[in-house]
């Protein structure tokens, strides 16, 4: 068609896609819930996508425009996905824009705690902190050892993977 040219995403909107969708794939990986005691609940959901979708943009922070465009794209994809979740689940449109926001400023916070905590490593303790806050619900209860093994061992995989890869929505997660 003559006007495909107008319609077709961006190569970094596509990449955006299949990062997040990856994310997605493995927060959603049932070791997490069913071994490691994270919670198989929207918020134990929504805590682990988030986990997944940082540690993406983490990689790509300062590593040029091409990975500023992706990593926009990747956060882009995750807010449809919370968005088309809770309008699956009977949310009223009304009361999807507020949850949106509460959910963005959560986001952002998690954000910013996982860039300090990571900023501490190779000492785990703030990680650990910040997990058992976040993923864990400060229940008391779950291996946050284990997931901060876990997280620590994403970020060595994502480390070392290509650029190219990445900027072409290609990741390899650890095994949980």
């Amino acid at each position: 068609m003559f006007l495909d040219w107008l319609i077709k995403p961006r190569p970094a909107t596509l990449a955006g896609e299949k990062l997040y969708a990856s994310a997605t794939a493995q927060a959603r990986s049932s070791r997490f819930y069913a071994q490691l005691g994270v919670r198989d609940s929207m918020e134990g959901r929504f805590e682990l996508f988030t986990l997944h979708v940082v540690l993406v943009i983490e990689r790509l922070k300062g590593q040029g425009e091409a990975a500023a465009e992706t990593s926009q794209a990747a956060f882009d994809s995750y807010v449809r996905g919370l968005d088309d979740a809770f309008r699956e689940i009977g949310v009223s449109d009304t009361a999807v824009g507020k949850k949106m926001k509460k959910l963005a400023g959560a986001f952002y916070g998690r954000l910013k705690t996982y860039d300090e905590a990571f900023a501490t490593l190779p000492d785990s303790a703030e990680l650990d902190a910040a997990l058992a806050r976040t993923v864990f619900e400060e229940r008391g209860e779950g291996d946050v050892a284990a997931v901060s093994a876990y997280v620590r061992s994403a970020r060595e995989a994502l480390a070392e993977q290509s650029l190219d890869a990445l900027l072409n929505g290609e990741v390899q997660w650890p095994n949980v």
